[in-house]
């Protein structure tokens, strides 16, 4: 059985969670071919990844020694981890490497004080630097464990576009690459530890994959390997039916489908991004989210299937804005609403949801808040014509609202749940400011008020999970 496993940034961060992970690790690299993809190191007084981009933004901002005080701290970092999980030998090894790299973060800080910028390209070559760090110290534990590993850079392996902070992967050079690097070590029966979140163009110039990054590496690793399923290790018990701060009785989900965990990815669970699931749904490739530090908890199962059932987990957005476009000139009116999302576009946001009625006089949709002003603006700028006519009379906003979305691919063909979904948001005096449901029926997705947002939520989970 191949399996692909990546571990977390809060995974890693101590040298406790580090020994439950060459623990881990051991117990299925025995029989099982194993690839570990790892974050950077997230401890709880270092977030290395964050600290390295503040040094980045420092730099550019003119402080030629902004590495000077997070270079030892970071050396500091790995190195007291690796004299707990690591063997004297292992250590000695581990050292020179984590200072040359702290050495060459250093001569990049003076270059960017110098030149008074921060390209994004320039930023990937700061943000990346923690999880190839934290590769070698994994592997260097692994090995004091008796378990062969190698830490390799992804740069090896995921060959990207240039969008420097947010790259794409490019098939089937990776899928090429990576089997050429990796398949020969698993047949040797060693584990590479490889890093998360980096990639790099055709000519080897690094990237970073954007948000999610590490869960990104792992599932492209895991679709051009053809593993037999892909595991997420968290710090929780699998995907939990609702935000446990907000319902205390949310449990854990058994099993869902690809679907089911796309949609909740998208409206709010931050268990994985949305584009995580991408590579593996393809290729039919099971998933599984499981707790670090519970490792004996089965988590939850993530496939084609998933288990049928009508309402699985609610989850919400916040921060939100409902944009409303309204006017008696719109019904008939050839175009308008590509106008209107033509200028959204414009303005560079992202639109979370969209409702019109089938009067045609009025349209809205949901961004994030703080793209609200620019988006009014452009709308303006775009409907002036049809202010002047009066086909168009008001821009609005309402804000700060949340999406609630309902998610259960057993809702499809199911009479009756929107009647439950709004009786029992009447029965807690919610009021739903707009609608939406697309027709795979696997979301129902309510825009309410943020002041009702976690009654929403509460009510909704209490009818239908309990």
């Amino acid at each position: 059985m191949r399996l692909v496993m990546k571990f977390g940034g809060t995974s890693v961060g101590s040298a406790d969670a580090i020994r439950r992970v060459v623990e881990i690790v051991g117990t299925y690299a025995r029989d099982h071919e194993v690839v570990v993809v790892v974050s950077a190191m997230n401890a709880p007084d270092l977030r290395t990844t964050d600290t390295l981009i503040a040094a980045a933004k420092a730099a550019a901002a003119g402080d030629g020694n902004a590495t000077a005080q997070i270079a030892p701290r970071l050396l500091e970092l790995h190195m007291r981890a690796a004299a707990e999980v690591a063997t004297p030998a292992e250590c000695a090894a581990l050292e020179p490497q984590i200072r040359s790299m702290l050495d060459y973060m250093s001569d990049l800080s003076r270059s960017i004080a110098v030149l008074g910028e921060l390209t994004p390209r320039a930023l990937d070559l700061f943000s990346g630097l923690g999880e190839r760090l934290n590769a070698r110290l994994i592997a260097a534990a692994l090995r004091s464990a008796g378990i062969d590993a190698e830490a390799i850079d992804a740069t090896e392996l995921i060959v990207t576009d240039d969008h420097y902070g947010n790259a794409s992967p490019i098939e089937p050079d990776t899928r090429e690459r990576s089997r050429a690097r990796l398949l020969p070590l698993l047949a040797a029966k060693r584990v590479p530890v490889v890093t998360g979140f980096i990639g790099a163009t055709r000519n080897g110039v690094p990237t970073t994959l954007g948000r999610g990054g590490s869960d990104y590496t792992c599932a492209i690793l895991g679709a051009d390997l053809d593993a037999d399923e892909v595991w997420f290790w968290k710090e929780v018990d699998g995907v939990l039916s609702a935000n446990p701060k907000v319902v205390p009785e949310a449990r854990t989900l058994p099993r869902l489908s690809y679907a089911e965990m796309g949609e909740m990815a998208y409206y709010g669970a931050n268990v994985l991004h949305p584009k995580t699931v991408q590579p593996l749904v393809h290729r039919r490739i099971p998933i599984r989210i499981r707790n670090t530090f519970n490792p004996s908890h089965p988590g939850t199962l993530i496939d084609a299937e998933g288990d049928g059932e009508n309402v699985r987990a609610i989850t919400a957005i916040k921060g939100l804005s409902l944009i409303t476009v309204g006017g008696p000139g719109m019904l008939g009116l050839t175009g308008v609403a590509a106008r209107i999302f033509g200028a959204v576009a414009r303005a560079g946001a992202n639109i979370l949801l969209i409702s019109q009625a089938s009067s045609e006089q009025s349209v809205c949709f949901a961004i994030p808040s703080n793209e609200a002003e620019k988006v009014v603006h452009e709308l303006r700028c775009e409907l002036d014509r049809e202010f002047a006519a009066h086909d168009v009379e008001h821009i609005g906003t309402i804000a700060p609202v949340v999406i609630v979305a309902v998610v259960g691919s057993g809702m499809r063909g199911t009479p009756g749940i929107a009647g439950r979904v709004f009786g029992a948001l009447g029965a807690a005096g919610v009021n739903v400011i707009a609608i939406a449901q697309g027709s795979t029926e696997n979301n129902i997705s309510l825009v309410v008020s943020e002041h009702d947002a976690d009654a929403a939520v509460r009510a909704v989970h209490a009818a239908f999970v309990g």
